[in-house]
Formats: C-alpha cells, structure tokens, sequence
C-alpha cells in the first residue's frame, strides 16, 4: 500500500507542478495581451490574490476528468477531448467567480477568458509534445524520399480507414485518388483524395496520377467483381494489393502489415463458409475415426480439422509413409500431447490388414479419401484405377458396414458427373456402391462431390506456380477450358458438415461458385508475380488431354435433381433409384478381374472399354 502511494504521488506531483506553471504562464501572457505589455498595478495585485484559486480549479477539474491517469504518448487524438473540457469547466468555473465579484473584479473578465485559451493550448501541446515532434519528423524524412503513389479503389469505410492509416502511419505512400462505382461519390474528396470514377476509370485514373501501387480496399466483394476489378488493376503497370484483415487495419500494431499482395485464394473471392460447430463435435467428439488417404491434401486437412472436435482416436491410414510420418507430426503439436493419433501405414487394396484395422479400433465415423486422381495417368493405367478406385472404396465400404460404423463419407469429384475419363468413371462406380449398400444398417453411407482443390498435389495452380519461377511457357490445354475451385479448409469444413446432414445413401454436392477459365488463371497468375503475358512470359497451348473435358459439372441433370439442405452451401443430389447392388457388385468383380489380367492378354483397351460399358449400363439401369 505504501509503495503504491508512493508511486502515485512520484508520477501525480510533477504533473500537477508543470500544470501550475502553465497556468500561471498562460494568465501572464493574458494580462500582457490585454494591456499590451503595459499591466495596471492594481490588476498585478489582485491576481497574486485570486492565484490559488485559479491553480486550485484547474487542477482539482483536471484531476476528476481523468488528465492525470492517462498515457498520453499512446493516447488517440480523439482523447484531447478531455483536456478540452476540463479546461472549458475550469474556465466556465473562474468566470463565474470573477463574475460574482461584481464591479471589484480582482481580474478583467476578458483576462479570464483569454488565460483559459493559453492554458488549453499549453496543456494539450504538453500532453502531445512528441506525438507532435515525431509526426513532423517522419513526415519531413518522408517528403525527402520516394513515396509511392496510391490510387485506392473502394472509397467505403475500409479505403476511408486505409487512406488515414496511409497519410498518418506510413508516410512513403501518398494516396493520389479513389475509385467507386458509386456514381454519387464522384468528384468528392475523402482525406484530401479525389474520387476519380468508378471501376472503367482505373486504367486512365492509374495513367493519370503516376500511380506507383492500387489497392483493392472492399471488403465485401463477389468472386466476379474481383476478378474484374483485378482485369483492370492489371491493365496497369502499378502493383496491385489488397487489405489484410479488418483488426490489422485497425490496430497496426498486431504485426499484419498495412498492405499484402493477392494470393491465389483472392482470385476465387469466397467468403468464409458457415459451419455449425455442435453439430460437428456431436458427430465426432469422443469417435473413434477413420482418415484413408490422410497424407494426401483434402486428407491431411480434414485431419487437422478433425484433431480440434476431440475424437477419442484418429487413425491415420496412407501408403505414403513420408507424408503421413510429417502429418503425423504436425498433429502431434496441434493435439497438444493426447494420446489420440494412430498413424497406419497400409493400402486399401490389402483387405485382410483392413479387416485387422476395423476389428481392432472399430471406427465409428470414416472418412474415404483415398485414390487416384490424376486424369492423364489414370488413362494409362486404367488397371490401377479400377483397383484402387473402386475395389479399395469395395473393401472400405463392406468393413464399414460390418463394424457397425456409424457414418461412411466418400470423398468424390465433379469429374464422376457424366463421366469420360478413367479417373472418373471409377469415381461414378464408388458413388453407385455408397448408393446401393443397405439402408437398414447401422451405417449411414454419404459421398461428397466437388470439384478442384487450390495448391492440392498435381492441380494445375502449383503447375503455373513452378513454370512461372523458371520463366515459361505457362501451358494450358485449352483457351476454352474451365474448371470449379475451392480452398482445402473450404471444402473440409463443408465435408465435415455433410457428414452431420446426411440420412444414409446421400450424394451431397458443395457450392463451388463460378467456373473460371483456366487462361485467365494462368494470366492473372503471371501478373501477380509483376510480369505480363506475352513479354516476360509466354502461354502455350498443348492441347485436350486424354480423359479432359473442356468444362465439369457438378451434378447430372438428366438423371439427378439437385436440391437445397439446411446448409445454404452444401446440396442433395437425388436420384430415381439406385442401381441394384447386385448387378453393381457383379460388374466389379468382372472389372476386377480384368484389371488383374491387364498385361496377360486383354489389355487397358479391354479394361477401359468394360469400364465404360459398366458406367453406361448402371446409368441405364439407375435412369430407368
């Protein structure tokens, strides 16, 4: 107790001695501005009288309205507030008394008046000396360097806060202009910068101004819009940026810097998808749980997702032993030391070690990732993906059933819809099996159907990435080629989602947005690194490959119906009926059989020409 009053009263009295002396400094210029230099004698006198008094109130007022228990050196500006009106009351206070003495005024009235001036002044430039000081000095360093100029386009309450942040915390830019699409905004002036014109006046706006840097500062934008906007930023020869986080923004201290440059997942503008958390954890806290190609990227992530809802086991099961030995590292950190990880080094296609699996740790909830996924390889090797694909989700699937599991979640694609490669078409036979096992079992069997996933092993993003980095050509098959993307924690949350939703013998489709045409990718790509097509580096066309489509869809509308759930981005796809398993399980077997005899006489041509006959006559079969 006694240090602390101790410590009070070490930081109170100098303050308190300073503010004093202000005051009576500011009451003596006072007198000498009223009298112009000349104080009558009489006035001198009476004010050595009243002193106290005035010392006194201005003081007591200062201390109630909390001057003195403020760090004025990290106080916002709008904080002299307080200064203002502690000494308006103070003021308002000895005006009165002065007042109340009548015509034997030991002051003048308009010295009153005029010495609260000064001490307003006194007092705040007291309290922001160095905020003052520093504030001229960087901006003095500043206007000796290069700054760069800034057109900000969203002139809203993001680019309004961005253009103060830029003007009064980082002094090497100088905001030169905005752009808004709202017509009404025009010719208006926002923290001394013009609105220049909505989005088309980008370019002329950026020729214009010299513009050094544009910044995309709209947080509430669509995935069209900003890649629109993004065209046009690119027009130009000036960087291109976006905002961090709104808290970065706000408080610039966190470590997020002012501005970041676009990654790969701007480009698709989503917004953050809605999960219902409960229901997650319902389905898997305290589970026993079941990952199958857990290294793999939708694999390893709904492996991390999975660790934060508290399973009681997460067995991990991958025939990459490298990637699941880091995975298996990097949960071991985020589980914080709990026992919960099993990694299982195994393949799909050896039932008997599966069997083992299932009868050891009874997996209650599964999660079927595993398979072959490249297009081009898979039309080579048609044998491995009929094996694979299709008798390894067989096994997966029957063991599934058995265990008295209680949920079963294929991992599918958009490339099982009217399927034309080999990839695909296993995938389609994967969804008809999930369709056609029991409904009266225990397990509730669901597939998951979306389409392609950013930066995940093979996708084309990395592929422009790397070719990119050693200076061309970027290769795209076709300039009419389209494809749907999603974020790895995207789709992993709907997946998670879908699983609590479904009923048993579901196909769920995700909301995967607009297509975009894989040229503008790889262009957009190019100039986000600052180079531009054409001169720094070359895009070549190679091509369809065997197995590729020149568009994807997401659901068959001549033979399903999509339909919306409680989720407004997770859909149902219904169908007539399933097709009947045991004409499905006959068609595997007799797939399987072939794809065992591929190099003893049939050939991948057989393969594939059986693959394609299966697809097509379960189709028939489901349609009618």
């Amino acid at each position: 107790m006694i240090r602390s009053v101790w410590n009070v009263t070490l930081r109170l009295v100098p303050a308190l001695v300073v503010d004093a002396a202000l005051v009576l400094v500011a009451y003596g210029l006072a007198f000498l501005l009223r009298f112009e230099g000349s104080v009558p004698e009489e006035y001198l006198v009476g004010f050595r009288e009243v002193a106290p008094v005035a010392l006194l109130v201005y003081l007591a007022v200062n201390y109630l309205f909390g001057v003195y228990d403020r760090m004025w050196s990290y106080a916002s500006s709008s904080e002299v507030m307080n200064i203002w009106v502690a000494v308006m009351v103070a003021t308002g206070l000895l005006t009165g008394l002065d007042v109340l003495a009548g015509s034997q005024r030991p002051v003048p009235l308009s010295v009153v008046v005029l010495g609260g001036v000064f001490v307003l002044g006194f007092f705040t430039l007291l309290r922001y000396r160095w905020r003052l000081v520093t504030g001229f000095l960087l901006r003095w360093r500043a206007s000796r360097g290069a700054r760069k100029r800034v057109l900000i386009v969203g002139a809203g309450e993001a680019g309004q806060l961005l253009a103060w942040q830029l003007k009064n915390l980082a002094h090497t830019y100088d905001v030169v202009g905005f752009i808004d699409d709202d017509p009404r905004k025009k010719g208006m002036r926002v923290h001394g910068a013009r609105v220049l014109g909505d989005r088309s006046s980008i370019p002329s706006a950026a020729a214009m101004k010299a513009v050094d840097t544009i910044v995309i500062a709209i947080h509430r934008l669509s995935g069209s819009d900003f890649r629109d906007i993004l065209a046009r930023c690119q027009e130009t020869h000036a960087q291109v940026k976006v905002l961090p986080n709104v808290l970065g923004m706000m408080d610039n201290n966190v470590g997020e810097p002012l501005l970041r440059d676009i990654g790969v997942e701007d480009l698709l503008g989503r917004k953050a998808v809605p999960v219902d958390q409960e229901m997650c954890h319902r389905l898997l806290r305290g589970k026993v749980v079941l990952v199958t190609g857990a290294a793999g990227s939708i694999g390893s992530e709904l492996c991390r997702q999975i660790v934060q809802f508290s399973p009681s086991r997460l067995l991990l099961l991958d025939n990459n032993e490298s990637g699941l030995h880091d995975l298996t590292l990097q949960l071991q950190r985020q589980a914080n030391g709990t026992d919960i990880l099993h990694p299982v080094v195994a393949d799909i296609l050896r039932r008997e070690k599966l069997e083992r699996l299932f009868s050891r740790w009874r997996p209650q909830v599964i999660f079927h990732c595993a398979a072959y996924k490249h297009v081009p390889l898979m039309e080579e090797h048609p044998d491995e993906a009929v094996l694979v694909n299709v008798i390894g989700t067989r096994n997966v699937c029957e063991l599934a059933s058995e265990a008295g599991a209680e949920r079963f979640v294929l991992i599918s694609t958009d490339k099982a819809v009217t399927p034309v490669s080999v990839m695909g078409m296993t995938k389609r036979l994967c969804e008809m099996m999930v369709l056609a096992m029991p409904r009266d079992a225990t397990c509730r069997f669901t597939a998951v159907r979306f389409g392609n996933v950013l930066n995940s092993r093979g996708s084309v993003i990395p592929t422009f990435l790397r070719q990119i980095e050693t200076g061309g050509p970027v290769t795209v098959t076709d300039a009419r080629m389209t494809r749907f993307f999603m974020g790895p924690l995207e789709a992993v949350n709907l997946i998670l989602q879908a699983a609590t939703l479904t009923g048993g013998g579901d196909i769920f489709v995700l909301d995967m947005g607009e297509e975009i045409r894989i040229v503008d990718l790889a262009q957009r790509l190019i100039r986000l690194r600052g180079l531009r097509v054409g001169e720094d580096i070359e895009i070549a066309y190679s091509g369809v490959r065997p197995g590729e489509k020149l568009e994807e869809r997401l659901y068959d509308p001549a033979l399903e119906e999509r339909a919306p759930t409680t989720h407004p981005y997770i859909f149902r796809v219904r169908q007539s009926q399933a097709a009947p398993q045991k004409d499905l399980w006959a068609k595997v077997d007799s797939l399987a059989g072939l794809a065992h005899r591929v190099g003893d006489g049939p050939g991948p041509a057989a393969l594939l020409t059986a693959l394609q006959e299966s697809v097509g006559a379960l189709r028939e079969k489901t349609a009618s």
